[in-house]
């Protein structure tokens, strides 16, 4: 499967590469963006608000911000019932945690979000980028996103 984080380059990599490839949505879904995203995935790894689970069509993963930072995307934990009560064809959460020096400090973020996943009744776990995957698999994760570590050289 290939992810992608960017609604309109979503559209430009489908026409280009068509199903090729299973399409997951990993980025900031807006509203207005979730029918092209319904159309063109399988999955969106980013769902964070009623209004764009109104307008989404496919299974998806709750964005939960456990770090709290303002400049991310997603739910608090405390919204996440809301959210859940809201769209009735969640698989999953995902995360992404803080930057940090060593991949050993997005722990107990993965940890947590695992807890969330297991009170709530969910399976799958999105989590991990290239500098943290390991971590996040050892946390339970089903899905990670790596990128720049398939193409170092």
């Amino acid at each position: 499967m290939v992810g992608e984080n960017r609604a309109q380059d979503l559209r430009a990599k489908h026409d280009a590469y068509g199903d090729t490839f299973r399409w997951h949505f990993i980025g900031h879904l807006q509203s207005r963006k979730a029918p092209l995203v319904s159309e063109l995935c399988e999955l969106c790894h980013s769902l964070a608000s009623e209004s764009a689970a109104k307008r989404l069509t496919i299974p998806a993963l709750v964005e939960v911000n456990l770090s709290a930072e303002p400049t991310k995307s997603g739910v608090s934990p405390e919204e996440l019932p809301a959210l859940l009560e809201a769209y009735p064809d969640v698989r999953g959460l995902m995360t992404m945690p803080p930057a940090t020096a060593t991949p050993e400090d997005s722990r107990p973020y993965f940890r947590r979000l695992r807890e969330l996943a297991e009170a709530h009744g969910l399976r799958d776990l999105s989590m991990g980028t290239s500098q943290d995957y390991r971590v996040a698999a050892e946390e339970g994760a089903t899905y990670v996103r790596v990128g720049s570590v398939l193409w170092q050289r």
